[in-house]
């Protein structure tokens, strides 16, 4: 069956992403990369000055740069063009208030992790989710890269036999010395981060990765969190020992005091029979050990790739595709939902449970010193 929305771009608005922020501009060139998207409108900040500011940036007529995400809603609903969905680019606090907002009047959602700023939340959210009759994802990027594809797709496929092992860790350095930049204030701050520091903006995306790739989910946890610089009302140095629900065994570990780190995410699975490497600072190779003491050096391009990892590229082998094309790809997974397809890898409600589950739980061991605890959606 065609939807209205075959044979033309899709158009979305953002919420957040204005002055002075990073993933405001990362949203809009994935979504655009395409050409089956475009940004159309905004409620760029809480500031209507600042909203207008960015609009212009955007080249957003200026008319859709909105200085509420009510007022844009309202506007949007009796407009023939429209917005699809939104895409929600706020601190952690904003995040139920928007997406509510949006699932209520009938657009579709985008949304940046975690899903919300407290398992609570989240919750709430998944009972609107399953009541909205338009799709919800959530932009865990990595799942998004064409090797992390095909790592998963070798995994499933018995590549590396039974999963024993899982280590999966995202060191960073840009908090190693106090700051008082606006992307450190409000992921140090409990009022709009959460109860979580590093553990809900990195911990999350490692331990995302790690479910994703194994199709294993953490059952267990045991967990470390502290603040090393002092003052810090929230963690910035994270690590944790896992279980996982065949019995596998592994370690995640998510910093952002480590100098000289920059964005060192990367990802071991060992196995009965073999084991994968994948690092997002070159994200264009997989290394892949057999048993037999061979080991494969799996490129982007590369004639072995199955087809969601080829499906995925969008150059020649030896281009580099990196961070913005995994962006586009999730993009384009949710453009495949919003026309009547089918996305099963998209990260949804469920991915943002575990993640909140996962930050709250570990928070709270850490805190208590309660030893084991059992990871609870």
């Amino acid at each position: 069956m065609k939807s209205e929305k075959d044979g033309r771009r899709l158009r979305f608005a953002l919420i957040g992403g204005g002055p002075g922020s990073f993933i405001g501009s990362v949203h809009r060139i994935a979504a655009e990369l395409d050409r089956e998207i475009e940004l159309v409108a905004g409620a760029f900040s809480s500031d209507n000055a600042r909203s207008a500011e960015a609009g212009a940036v955007f080249r957003v007529d200026p008319a859709r740069a909105y200085p509420d995400v009510a007022t844009m809603l309202r506007a949007e609903a009796v407009r023939p063009d429209g917005i699809d969905f939104v895409t929600i680019a706020t601190p952690n606090h904003h995040h139920l208030p928007a997406a509510r907002a949006a699932l209520e009047a009938g657009i579709a959602v985008m949304s940046d992790k975690p899903a919300t700023a407290t398992l609570e939340e989240a919750r709430e959210l998944a009972d609107i989710v399953a009541g909205a009759d338009v799709p919800y994802a959530l932009t865990y990027t990595y799942s998004g890269y064409p090797l992390v594809r095909e790592a998963r797709a070798r995994v499933a496929d018995g590549a590396i036999g039974r999963v024993t092992k899982v280590i999966v860790e995202y060191p960073q350095g840009w908090l190693a010395t106090a700051t008082d930049s606006k992307q450190a204030a409000w992921r140090l701050d409990p009022k709009r981060a959460g109860p979580g520091g590093c553990i809900a903006d990195i911990g999350v995306h490692a331990f995302h990765l790690a479910e994703f790739v194994t199709g294993l989910r953490v059952t267990q946890l045991l967990a470390d969190l502290g603040s090393v610089v002092p003052g810090r009302a929230l963690d910035d140095d994270c690590q944790l020992l896992l279980r996982f629900e065949n019995g596998a065994r592994g370690a995640l570990l998510a910093s952002q005091i480590m100098i000289g780190e920059r964005n060192g995410l990367r990802l071991r699975i060992h196995g009965d029979r073999g084991g994968i490497d994948w690092r997002q600072e070159t994200p264009n190779m997989l290394v892949v050990h057999h048993s037999d003491g061979r080991t494969e050096l799996v490129q982007a391009g590369d004639a072995s790739l199955g087809a969601d990892a080829t499906a995925r590229l969008r150059t020649p082998g030896g281009h580099p595709e990196g961070y913005l094309e995994a962006f586009a790809n999730l993009y384009r997974d949710f453009a495949m939902l919003l026309r009547g397809g089918k996305a099963p890898l998209l990260p949804g409600i469920a991915d943002g449970l575990r993640g909140m589950a996962l930050i709250e739980t570990a928070v709270h061991a850490s805190r208590d010193e309660s030893g084991w605890a059992p990871l609870i959606v």
